[in-house]
């Protein structure tokens, strides 16, 4: 029988993607072998000497005192459990080289520090690795093949290379404990570890509380309530499930709680004193909004629109940091959240509705979505927050495909940002340009067909943000620089790239909202 799309012997399609599986491992290994030399050359960024900050504090310092040590500006501002991560890792840290272990020494980036912070990154992301195994083991038989090639695009990502391996962080080692736990939330036998991995997670970084309404509703109603009748509790679930969370929070939070602590980790865990947006615009509602803005100032005199002149001599700087908006009305932090919640609430009743693992990874996507897109002060980094779960569900079928494709480019693209040195210029370039042109084929070639029409609208509008999207890139990376030089106008780009990805990410998760409501 011939594939109804494509139009090759449906034999051939096992070949083709065990084919592909012994390349992309191969890659894989090459990939992870390559960042070793990759983290030598690449230039530090502000959070390598955050974390090395961090294990300095924990370190050198008792733990009472680890959230109020103020030396350097880059204070202690993640929950407990990765404070306490942080102390692990310093404790082989001071077998490396003790000088990067001492508070004083801010900036400290001798080559024993360098290769330390860089190894801890690759070794830490096997947990990533474990917990998409385990993705690739709980799968259906029939779609093992599709949950492989979803498991490497992760494994593999440029957001992950950018992020964690090259600018600095840890998020493979967090992300594989969310996968982990959307994992074990897949059988009712191992639901009960899925919560409690998760109360772990959030005890490692709190921008996952993000996600923690659609692990509520998942969990209070295919673990705490009866599947036939919500008027049917499982008392003895809901008193493990309670006590169990209750139980992590105590660990991460008794002994500040003991020391009257709670309000100085408050404050720094949640610094809303900062503004709506970050130093370089997340592609997200706001920064449409604030481009917008940026449009109007020359065109409100002939409208008849109002100026604020107070704002406007900050807005006309070229700092894309500033929030004050010189037309259109401020956005206040209680607005934001009201959208937010909004946002989320949607799909969240479609989840307690229908409480199955499809839907349940549909509602943790759509409300990193509503985060993302409508929240305080987001980072361009937790896009990642979309872009993962969803890679567990993008090849469903060809729709959910068709809303991916269009995260997954504007989602990686807009962190080309985050490494802005010449020499990093073909690295972020060249990687990520292999991985969607591999990836994406690929996707496109085993997506499933799905069983309702696809929207035409939505197809044709994807492919002419992707075609866009490409002299965007080479313009904003290379030839703004070229014709202005490096210094001037710097802000342009910066305002191009992540206005054209937000379009991006906002169509996508409009086209998301139309598959997980007709699905």
């Amino acid at each position: 029988m011939r594939n109804r799309r494509y139009g090759f012997q449906d034999s051939t399609l096992p070949r083709l993607v065990s084919s592909y599986r012994r390349k992309a491992a191969e890659d894989g290994v090459n990939w992870v072998l390559g960042l070793t030399v990759l983290a030598i050359l690449c230039s530090k960024s502000t959070d390598f000497e955050v974390h090395r900050n961090w294990l300095a504090i924990t370190h050198s310092l008792p733990v009472k005192e680890w959230y109020y040590e103020k030396t350097s500006e880059w204070t202690l501002d993640y929950p407990p459990f990765f404070a306490a991560f942080e102390w692990l890792l310093s404790q082989a840290a001071r077998y490396a080289d003790p000088a990067m272990l001492i508070v004083e020494n801010l900036k400290y980036d001798s080559w024993q520090t360098v290769y330390f912070q860089r190894a801890t990154v690759i070794l830490t992301e096997l947990v990533l690795l474990y917990a998409l195994n385990r993705f690739v083991k709980s799968a259906p038989q029939a779609n093992k093949h599709l949950a492989h090639i979803a498991s490497l695009s992760i494994f593999l990502s440029p957001g992950l290379l950018i992020i964690d391996h090259i600018h600095f962080q840890y998020n493979g080692f967090l992300y594989g404990v969310l996968v982990l736990s959307i994992v074990l939330a897949r059988k009712q036998s191992t639901l009960l570890y899925s919560g409690i991995l998760f109360a772990v997670l959030l005890c490692l970084k709190h921008i996952y509380l993000y996600l923690s309404l659609a692990y509520f509703v998942y969990l209070l109603r295919a673990y705490c309530l009866d599947p036939k009748s919500v008027f049917r509790p499982r008392f003895g679930n809901t008193l493990k499930l309670g006590l169990s969370v209750i139980g992590v929070f105590a660990i991460a939070f008794g002994p500040f709680a003991h020391w009257n602590q709670l309000l100085q980790l408050k404050d720094r865990l949640f610094p809303f004193s900062r503004g709506l947006c970050h130093a370089y615009w997340a592609p997200n509602i706001w920064a449409i909004y604030s481009f917008a803005d940026r449009v109007l100032i020359p065109l409100a005199p002939r409208l008849g629109l109002p100026i604020n002149h107070e704002a406007l001599a900050s807005v006309t700087r070229g700092l894309v940091g500033d929030t004050s908006f010189a037309v259109l009305p401020e956005i206040t932090k209680e607005q934001t959240f009201a959208l937010t919640f909004l946002f989320q609430l949607l799909p969240l009743i479609k989840l307690w509705l229908r409480p199955d693992w499809d839907t349940f990874v549909g509602a943790i996507t759509l409300c990193g979505y509503a985060s993302f897109l409508f929240g305080w002060h987001v980072h361009e980094k937790a896009v990642l927050l979309i872009i993962i779960p969803f890679s567990l569900i993008a090849l469903k079928d060809r729709r959910y495909f068709s809303a991916f494709r269009p995260l997954a480019v504007a989602g990686h693209v807009s962190l080309f940002p985050l490494l802005f040195t010449a020499a990093e210029f073909p690295l972020k370039t060249v990687y990520t340009v292999w991985w969607l042109v591999l990836f994406l084929f690929v996707f496109d070639q085993v997506a499933p067909v799905s069983e309702r029409p696809r929207i035409f609208v939505f197809d044709r509008l994807s492919l002419l943000y992707l075609t866009v999207a490409i002299p965007l890139i080479i313009y904003c990376s290379l030839a703004h620089h070229l014709i202005f030089g490096w210094d001037r106008y710097e802000f342009l780009p910066l305002m191009f790239m992540s206005s054209y990805s937000a379009l991006g990410v906002v169509g996508s998760w409009v086209g998301f909202m139309v598959v997980y409501f007709t699905s």
